[in-house]
């Protein structure tokens, strides 16, 4: 058979590209190398308890039955409704410092107020920031680099108040060290502080089943343990690809999820691609508690933490830098009557990709182990000590990312050098996900649907 499009990886960009391409009757094909799918945002079960990877919560949260906004985009492309994700907000998270924090919720306000109260003399520097965010098109596609710290810096005196708005927006969505791009810093301020987090009682497995059933509905076919070895190209055009077995499917068009290095490995026509793959991965530490976070004394949804003078996003020399990190408790999003039995923190913190694919087995084994004690111990500098509850432990670093996504050096967002356009160089194969430059959940999705938009349905 012959598809109108075949999509590299079942994650959430690659899913929503199907849904979309299905909607309208295109014959389309999603490939997968594992067993399962999500890419950076999936689940898998381990000793009878069920795990999410990657997700934290989803941002760009809007209440049920808001028009605009991202999430409201995103349904009505998908034809899905309100309750299909099921998202329950958050309960309140913070950016700790030293000597300083900002609480936020999704009430922007709240964040306003924050800022006042910590920062006075910057009150009117942080409004008219927020106004020229407000103001921005990050959705254009033709935008060019354009440093965050060197914006924030027209508008905020600051360097602590700077640092502080720029941690949890890297942390969930920069590629480049001590930096970000100014028109992604602009989609993660929006879709973190003036929407805010949500998260399904399910976690990811809803979300990730949601869309699975619907794109079979609509007549998408999925393929897993179907690895992509070669993307076919003649005549410089792509017309379908090779597996890892050596058989081949033919398509008018190829769509990649697996980010730009990846795909010019798998197609060495596409000569336009970002030649570095990017290098800021980390460690994360799941641990499963006997109660909830709140019995002890913990009510945040997620803190962000930072216990230097100074914020730093880099590799670290060592193998992880406990210096700054993300506690995420699953609990404590606002579930109503419902709610999980057993309580969970989970921990992460920057990784030294050098360290972990190098290390040899059994002191890999045991780094895990050591540095995750480490991650606890660093974590109950900011929260109540929750050691005592731990009942179960597994820990993920940049090799566990490296093997389930196939991104280089277990580089979690990728190339630095985003490809807004998706455009590669051949005619016929396109970016979506990651290295295209939309983030988040959210912004994955919208990424895809974007990109199947744009180049796939426009003929």
């Amino acid at each position: 058979m012959r598809y109108h499009t075949i999509i590299i990886g079942a994650g959430m960009s690659g899913l929503a590209a199907g849904i979309r391409l299905a909607y309208y009757d295109k014959p389309v094909c999603i490939l997968e190398r594992h067993t399962t799918i999500g890419g950076l945002n999936s689940f898998y079960r381990l000793r009878g308890r069920n795990y999410d990877v990657g997700l934290h919560a989803v941002t760009n949260y809007a209440p049920p039955g808001t028009r605009t906004g991202p999430l409201a985009k995103l349904l009505k492309q998908l034809r899905l409704r309100w309750d299909d994700f099921a998202l329950c907000p958050q309960l309140g998270s913070l950016v700790d410092f030293p000597g300083r924090r900002l609480r936020f919720t999704n009430d922007f306000s709240l964040l306003e107020s924050e800022v006042r109260r910590e920062f006075s003399s910057e009150a009117d520097g942080f409004r008219r920031l927020a106004a020229h965010i407000d103001a921005f098109d990050e959705t254009r596609l033709d935008q060019r680099p354009l440093s965050a710290r060197a914006v924030l810096g027209e508008f905020l005196r600051d360097a602590t108040l700077i640092d502080m708005l720029l941690c949890p927006l890297m942390f969930y969505g920069s590629a480049r060290a001590d930096d970000m791009d100014f028109s992604q810093f602009c989609i993660m301020f929006k879709s973190i502080f003036r929407q805010g987090f949500a998260r399904p009682l399910d976690g990811v497995r809803r979300i990730l089943k949601t869309l699975v059933r619907h794109y079979k509905e609509l007549g998408g076919e999925l393929l897993l343990r179907h690895g992509v070895r070669q993307i076919a190209v003649d005549d410089g055009r792509a017309v379908g690809v090779v597996l890892d077995d050596g058989r081949e499917i033919a398509a008018d068009h190829v769509l990649s999820s697996i980010g730009a290095v990846e795909t010019q490995s798998l197609c060495q026509s596409a000569r336009s691609l970002p030649a570095d793959g990017g290098e800021i991965s980390f460690n994360e530490a799941i641990f499963t508690l006997d109660r909830q976070p709140a019995d002890f004394g913990h009510q945040e949804t997620i803190i962000f933490y930072n216990d230097a003078e100074r914020f730093r996003y880099r590799p670290p020399e060592e193998p992880l830098d406990l210096g700054s990190g993300i506690i995420c408790s699953p609990n404590n999003f606002d579930y109503g009557d419902a709610g999980q039995v057993e309580g969970c923190v989970r921990v992460t913190a920057l990784a030294d990709p050098a360290y972990w694919f190098n290390a040899p087995e059994q002191e890999y084994l045991t780094a895990k182990q050591s540095w995750c004690e480490r991650m606890a111990a660093a974590a109950v500098e900011h929260m109540p000590d929750f050691r005592p509850y731990v009942v179960d432990t597994d820990v993920f670093s940049p090799r566990t990312i490296k093997r389930f996504t196939g991104h280089e050096r277990g580089a979690v967002y990728g190339a630095p050098q985003k490809v807004l356009s998706g455009d590669t160089g051949v005619r016929g194969l396109h970016l979506c996900g990651t290295d295209q430059g939309f983030l988040g959940i959210i912004g994955s999705m919208l990424s895809g649907i974007t990109m199947a938009n744009n180049h796939l349905l426009s003929e």
